[in-house]
């Protein structure tokens, strides 16, 4: 009897095994964590080029709008300048004295919360894979813990204490295992305070004598010279650690 002839060897095909290949190292958790650091630095690089922070303070708005459309379009604005590391004071400053202290809050609240969840969400799908591993020193896995099991109220210290940068608060919080709905909620509001002083500051600029210039500028180096004291003592005590 002749035995049948044997079929043919069946398997991925070389490409098909290839694009298999190339799909899991571009889907790794490095891969992402590099797009993130091309994103930020791109965002940096275009902040430093075109300074939107002028455009917004300068002949805004760029189309005939006024109202609340302008409000909305501005703190659309704000929240993607935001993102891209402009730093936030400049913003509320300008939209102070743009729309004046009720509707320059709106704007800058609703812009800040943006920002924030933008950087949130970048953070949390491109960088939180590769970092978390990296967790291992005693001060990064207590700030985790912190952020993990008590989001809301470590987050609102942190947006009420002026010292922590935005930026590294998002990030941090990101990679960490809080939820969108306790970091956005203590982001709107945490950042009331100093954003309100930035806000009412850049609305009375014209008069500098007004109590509520003065009431404004005083909260904001009270809380500067604060922050920079509590900041300077923990790395002290770092150091001495």
């Amino acid at each position: 009897m002749f035995e049948p002839a044997p079929g043919p060897v069946t398997g991925p095909r070389p490409a098909v095994a290839l694009a298999a290949r190339c799909g899991r190292a571009l889907l790794s958790p490095w891969s992402k964590l590099s797009l993130l650091a091309l994103v930020l630095l791109s965002a940096g690089a275009l902040v430093l080029l075109y300074e939107p922070q002028r455009v917004l303070a300068d002949g805004w708005p760029p189309f005939e709008l006024s109202g609340p459309a302008a409000v909305v379009l501005f703190a659309a604005a704000y929240g993607a300048c935001t993102a891209a590391f402009v730093p936030r004071p400049l913003l509320n400053l300008a939209a102070g004295a743009l729309f004046g202290s009720q509707a320059g809050l709106v704007a800058a609240l609703s812009g800040t919360v943006l920002g924030a969840g933008i950087a949130f969400t970048l953070g949390r799908l491109l960088g939180q894979d590769a970092l978390r591993p990296l967790l291992r020193g005693r001060w990064l896995k207590a700030a985790d813990h912190q952020f993990s099991a008590h989001g809301f109220r470590s987050m609102l210290g942190v947006r009420l204490f002026p010292g922590v940068p935005f930026a590294a608060a998002n990030y941090c919080a990101a990679v960490s295992r809080m939820g969108y709905t306790p970091f956005l909620l203590a982001t709107a509001i945490g950042s009331i305070p100093n954003t309100a002083a930035y806000v009412i500051a850049g609305s009375r600029a014209g008069s500098p004598t007004s109590p509520a210039f003065l009431v404004s500028t005083g909260f904001i180096v009270v809380t500067g010279v604060v922050a920079s004291i509590v900041a300077w003592r923990k790395r002290h005590r770092l150091r001495g650690n």
